[in-house]
């Protein structure tokens, strides 16, 4: 294994992972608003399980999202 390539690697899969995560948390939360499911100021409570193949990984992590 060569240490910096997996590095990158890694770094540019959560680069995708936050990016489009992010996207699809806004999108999700401006389609329950605008049907009257949440108002807007509610916090939200988030989980997150990432999996990898082949190396037995599963790791949760909860939180929460205020909306303000």
């Amino acid at each position: 294994m060569d240490p910096d390539t997996f590095n990158m690697e890694v770094r540019k899969f959560l680069k995708v992972v936050g990016v489009t995560s992010q996207r699809e948390i806004e999108a999700a939360v401006d389609r329950a608003i605008r049907s009257g499911r949440i108002k807007g100021g509610e916090t939200l409570s988030a989980k997150v399980v990432l999996t990898i193949d082949g190396v037995d990984l599963r790791h949760e992590i909860d939180g929460e999202i205020e909306l303000g």
